[in-house]
Order: C-alpha cells, then structure tokens, then sequence
C-alpha cells in the first residue's frame, strides 16, 4: 500500500515490464497494462489492456503502444468507496464494465483541502463525507441532490487534473530510466539488443542475477522476454579501459566467429556508459569451478575431452577464420561448459585481430598472472603461440 504520508494516487497505462526497481522486486503483469497505484509506483491493482464491447458482450485487448487514441475513465464513488477505470478506443462509447475496480477509501489519501470544492448553491464537499443513496424515495440529510451533484462533478474535474498529471509524471521518469539515444555508427552494426530488453532479461541487472566476473566487468543470467531463451550478459565495467571503439570492432569482427567450441556472440547493446555483450548461456559454467572445487570432480575421460575441444577452438581461431585471432586471456576460469559438459572457449573482451602474416598490433601487456607468457613481459606483444602457453597452463 505504501506510505500514507505520500498521498499519491496514480493510473498508469504502462508498456514496460518492471520486474525490480531499486534493487526490489516490482512485478508487472507484463509489458502493457493499466495500473492502479496508492502511494508507491507498485500496482495495487492491474490487468492487461482492453475493454469490454457492449455490442459482442466480449473483452478485447487495446495495445497501448500502437498509437491510437485511447479514451479513458477514472471514477471514484464516495459512497461505495470505490476506484473503476474504464478504457476503450476513441471511437467506441464508454463500456458497461470497467476495466479495473478497487475498493478503497480515498480521503486518506488526499489531503482536506484537494477533496473540497464549493460551488454557489452547495456547500463545500469532502468525499469522505458523502452520504449513502437515499432509499426509498426517503430525502437525504445535510446536502440537497443538487449540491451533491455539483460538488461531485467538480471534485471529480479536480481529481482526474490531479490523476493525469500524476500519471503523467510517473510514465515518464519510468521512460527516461530506460532510454536509449542511438549513434550514427549503432545504426550500420548488426545484431543490436534493446536496452529495455536485456533490463527485463536480467531484471534490472540484479546482483542475484550474477553469475561470474569477466575480464572488465560483470556476467549476468538473462532470460530474453520475448524468445524465453537463455543468454549471458557481460557487462563492461564504467571504468574499463575497453573503450567504444574496441567494443565496436569486437562486435563488428567477433560476431561472425562460428564454431562449436566457442561460445557464439549473439548481439550487443550501448546505452550511455554501459556496454553490453550476450553470449549463449552455459548452465554448467566454468571449467575453474570444477577443477577447484571439492564438491565437483571432472573424471579424466571429461578432462581430456575438454582439453581437446579447447584446443580445436583455439585452432580455429589461429589458422582457420579469416583473421587470426589471439585471445590473450585463456584460462581454466574463460572455458565453459554447457548442459552436455561440452567445453566452449569465451570471454572475447581481450581478444585483439591482425590479418594473417602480419605482426601483431598491441603492444600493451593484458591477461591474468600466471598466464602469461615469459617473452611478453619483453616484447609486449601478444601472439598466437602465448594463447598455446596459457593453455598450457591449465593442461
């Protein structure tokens, strides 16, 4: 219910699916609903979109986002307590039934002075103090029908200003959490991801969510809202060094990568400082966790054939794409495995490209301690045989 102290009452014809907000869970009903909110952005009561046809007697859905007019009403009666929204096309008459209806008091949550309003021939009117119906054709006491209707009609005009404004308010700060200004180069790059999209997948980039720490940032579990499909998204750190321009390339180059034994790149996304890459998911995670941890053993059988799809990864990525690929950062904890304990080579935020037969074009010492080749301490340039010593690292 929220705070009463906030006397906040909101509609909100929402098209976003809030699965958490500040780190809580929020729990729309999916992505385009009408909400009834009382002092907090958490629905006290809501249901897809659509309205009720008085002709056909059937509900049917009205899709907020496709641009046509909707109408909507939001009636709140004193006597019964109680909140009903109704919708439907701008063309259609209102509906019999409403959408939504809630039963509660509101003059807690408006303070005296939004409630009453005056008129020349009734006194001022506190909702909260409307009288029941008359029964049997018996006069009500204190106010005449007359003034009653009056002071309704205008303490509902107030009311509906205050609801629109409020709603208003409410969609668009929800809008601008998740907006996105796209670049000229975002446009001419395949396989881009919508923010909002990877935001719902891994709601909200919760810290649950997360299932390893890659080279310059985070790896969350995803699920994508649309396909149901399982992803990893590997969020590159504020502070990394990997600007847009390495980022760009890695996707523009690394996104064609095919092979079974690397884990494929499927998309990306840029929104203000965050950088995002989805990788197919790997129930099974690491090969680290396995190696290091007691209560997870590897038979030689598996460790052998892991080590062998390993190295045709690596393989393909030396002598057999188009380029050569160097990895610079192999390692027990970059090879994962999927539900079939079959090995898969990734975490490309190293990798750097150089066209085959010419020398490699870094020069900048990266990878993990342990790991790293002898002669690059020396020349600073990474090759594809410091990959096979990493490699060999692990082996």
């Amino acid at each position: 219910m929220g705070n009463f102290s906030n006397h906040l009452f909101a509609v909100e014809f929402d098209t976003f699916q809030a699965l958490v907000i500040y780190g809580d869970m929020y729990g729309d009903i999916n992505d385009n609903h009408v909400g009834i909110d009382i002092n907090t952005v958490r629905s006290n009561a809501s249901k897809p979109a659509s309205y009720y046809d008085n002709s056909s007697k059937s509900s049917h859905e009205v899709v907020l986002e496709s641009g046509n007019p909707i109408q909507a009403w939001i009636e709140y009666d004193g006597a019964q307590k109680i909140v009903n929204v109704t919708i439907s096309p701008a063309s259609l008459p209102k509906p019999s039934k409403p959408l939504l209806s809630l039963a509660m008091d509101l003059s807690p949550i408006f303070k005296e002075s939004i409630l009453k309003m005056g008129s020349t021939e009734a006194d001022p009117l506190d909702l909260s103090k409307i009288p029941s119906p008359p029964r049997n054709g018996t006069p009500s006491p204190g106010l005449g029908r007359r003034g009653i209707k009056i002071g309704a009609s205008s303490a509902m005009v107030t009311l509906a200003l205050l609801l629109c404004g409020i709603t208003i308010s409410v969609y668009m700060l929800r809008r601008a959490r998740l907006a996105e200004v796209l670049e000229d180069w975002e446009l001419d790059v395949p396989h881009r991801f919508r923010y909002k999209d990877l935001y719902i997948a891994t709601k909200g980039f919760k810290e649950s969510q997360i299932v390893g720490k890659g080279g310059f940032g985070s790896v969350y579990k995803g699920v994508l809202p649309k396909t149901r499909e399982e992803v990893a998204v590997k969020r590159i750190s504020h502070n990394s060094k990997q600007g847009v321009k390495e980022f760009v390339a890695e996707i523009a180059s690394l996104g064609k990568l095919r092979h079974r034994h690397l884990v494929h790149l499927q998309g990306w996304c840029k929104r203000n400082g965050d950088l995002l890459l989805v990788y197919d998911y790997m129930s099974n995670g690491s090969l680290d966790t396995f190696l290091f941890q007691e209560d997870k053993n590897l038979d030689w059988g598996q460790r052998f054939r892991i080590l062998k799809e390993i190295a045709a990864g690596l393989l393909y990525l030396h002598e057999e794409w188009e380029q050569v690929v160097v990895h610079r950062d192999v390692k027990a904890n970059n090879v994962l495995l999927d539900s079939n304990m079959n090995a898969r080579l990734g975490d490309f935020g190293l990798a750097k490209l150089y066209e085959h037969g010419k020398n490699p074009r870094t020069t900048h010492v990266v990878g993990t301690v342990g790991y790293i080749a002898p002669e690059l301490s020396l020349t600073g340039k990474a090759t594809a045989s410091s990959d096979v010593f990493a490699f060999g690292q692990y082996y």
